[in-house]
């Protein structure tokens, strides 16, 4: 189930425009969703709210034997003023979020203008920034975040932990990412063992940024869809969206590559990885294929997953090590429930409905920046009553997960179990409830 405060932060994401999905960082993505998801252990309750369009809070309370709890604060200097957030009347797909990752058609990086803010004849404009902060008790442990954009094609994410328990009573973690629709670059650094780390992936196929490709930006389509532009512009935006929608891609092959190096213990580390995945425009089953390297430890990891029906994702993994010959499969689904009378939300592909924008408002304030998505999507969203997630592995060891809504509440309640039987045979029991106003 997605924390509040991860909530959020997407939406902050989505309002800023920055695309999470073109990352080395997020290439398994879609295999991790279905194959590694946490189960809860014990009891967990979540309170959560977003009082003004810039403020957000979050409260939580576990019981595993031992009481202990969190609380969380947001700023964020973007308005999420249209952010639904309430619990009785968000979709459950809100909180439980679909693990198949549709990858959508690449976009050019926003142009400067949408940046602007003009007030009697002065630039007031500011770069967006999101600050995040976390005490657990009674531990005192404490977690910070800090999001900014630069610029329309860069951002940093500054992340921190204090601890007495840990070396040097914490650290801090440096990443300044850029995207140019085309390839993604990500550059670390790390005040554990003085770590410093880059990566990057590259989009094979045509460029965005071409000026004969046709495709517009995410931008000029919210500007478009508001009546901020001329009329002539529009014709002429929407005669290349269209060019664009003639020559769509239905597939998608990446690669990608990291290397990090500690400067204090000097050890290192790389991978590589590539994925293949379809988009919308394909005519079949959505599916991706990843493959994965790290040449220094020997692992080669690859994955099929699969969006095999309208509720229904299928997923696989195959592990190897060529050096000590050790091998893991791991197989994994997720199947959605329909509420009685209720649509699916997709497609006869399993494509989802709600992936289209166009009918988004803008809002004041944000220098005409969309936040919130269309009432058809949430409607389709709102049918869902329930996910149901499995995995197993070749020893016999299986994760139940099962996401649902109760009145006003979103739960989810899971357990591991090892089917070679003994002792601990049922491990991990675990309740998690949600509200949020």
């Amino acid at each position: 189930m997605l924390d509040f405060m991860d909530y959020v932060q997407n939406a902050f994401y989505e309002a800023s425009h920055w695309n999470r999905n073109n990352s080395y960082g997020t290439l398994t993505a879609t295999p991790q969703a279905l194959l590694d998801f946490s189960t809860p252990l014990g009891l967990r309750l979540h309170i959560s709210s977003l009082s003004t369009p810039h403020f957000a809070s979050s409260y939580t309370l576990t019981s595993t034997g031992l009481l202990s709890g969190s609380l969380s604060y947001l700023y964020t200097s973007l308005r999420l003023p249209s952010l639904p957030c309430a619990t009785r009347s968000l979709p459950l797909p809100a909180f439980t979020p679909t693990s198949y990752r549709q990858l959508l058609p690449l976009r050019p990086p926003d142009p400067l203008w949408w940046w602007e803010i003009w007030h009697a004849g002065r630039r007031i404009d500011a770069r967006d920034a999101l600050l995040y902060g976390r005490l657990y008790l009674p531990k005192s442990t404490l977690e910070a975040l800090y999001i900014r954009r630069l610029n329309t094609t860069a951002q940093l994410k500054i992340s921190a932990v204090s601890d007495s328990r840990l070396p040097n009573g914490g650290s801090v973690l440096a990443l300044l990412a850029q995207d140019k629709g085309k390839w993604s670059a990500e550059y670390m650094y790390s005040t554990d063992s003085a770590l410093l780390g880059v990566r990057g992936l590259y989009n094979f196929g045509p460029d965005p940024r071409a000026p004969g490709s046709g495709v517009i930006s995410r931008a000029e389509e919210d500007a478009t869809a508001a009546g901020m532009l001329s009329d002539s512009s529009s014709r002429e935006r929407r005669a290349r969206g269209n060019n664009a929608t003639s020559n769509e891609q239905v597939s998608r092959f990446s690669a990608g590559a990291e290397v990090y190096y500690g400067l204090l213990n000097k050890s290192g580390g790389m991978s590589t990885g590539v994925r293949f995945a379809t988009l919308p425009a394909h005519t079949g089953f959505p599916y991706t294929m990843t493959l994965t390297l790290n040449p220094l430890m020997g692992n080669l990891s690859s994955s099929y997953s699969v969006r095999a029906g309208k509720l229904l994702s299928l997923s696989s993994r195959f592990d190897f090590n060529v050096y000590s010959y050790e091998s893991e499969v791991v197989m994994g689904m997720e199947l959605w429930k329909l509420k009685e009378g209720g649509g699916s939300g997709f497609d006869e592909r399993g494509k989802h409905l709600g992936t289209k924008r166009a009918e988004d408002t803008k809002e004041p304030g944000n220098g005409g920046r969309v936040v919130g998505g269309t009432d058809e999507a949430r409607h389709e969203d709102g049918d869902m009553a329930g996910c149901l997630k499995a995995r197993i592995d070749q020893r016999g060891s299986v994760g139940l997960l099962w996401e649902g809504r109760v009145k006003e509440l979103v739960y989810s309640c899971g357990a591991l179990i090892d089917l070679r039987g003994g002792k601990d045979m049922i491990s991990g029991v675990g309740l998690e409830v949600q509200y949020s106003s």
